[in-house]
């Protein structure tokens, strides 16, 4: 399966060791994450991950395109609700659920995702 995995910059901690409790599962996966999110991980985990362009808002533009193209199966974006006026993955978002694509946008969704992704509860995916 192809997932992206990003954070909000205050969350980035989280994601990492959210990579690391779940590297088993992850690595049997195609990655994709920002320039400095793949970095961590990469350092602190070392998952093989793809990079994409350091620019958020081109990359979830690119991002919720993909998704439109069905090149993508499941996105962890864990947010930091702090942030006021909050709309910069809307986008992708709406192309998730446009195109029925899970996402998880916190630490307890993406650790249903993930398992759910690995008992194969997924594997539709794969036939779109």
């Amino acid at each position: 399966m192809n997932i992206v995995l990003m954070a909000d910059m205050r969350k980035y901690d989280l994601l990492v060791n959210f990579c690391i409790a779940y590297k088993e599962m992850l690595k049997r996966h195609r990655l994709t994450s920002l320039f400095n999110t793949s970095h961590l991980i990469r350092q602190h985990s070392g998952l093989d991950i793809n990079t994409m362009a350091t620019d958020t808002n081109s990359s979830i533009e690119q991002l919720a395109a993909r998704v439109n193209y069905n090149e993508i199966d499941a996105i962890i974006y864990l947010r930091d609700q702090d942030i006021e006026n909050y709309s910069g993955p809307n986008p992708l978002f709406r192309a998730c659920d446009n195109k029925n694509v899970p996402y998880a946008s916190n630490l307890a969704m993406a650790e249903i995702l993930i398992l759910a992704i690995d008992r194969g509860d997924l594997d539709w995916r794969e036939f779109i």
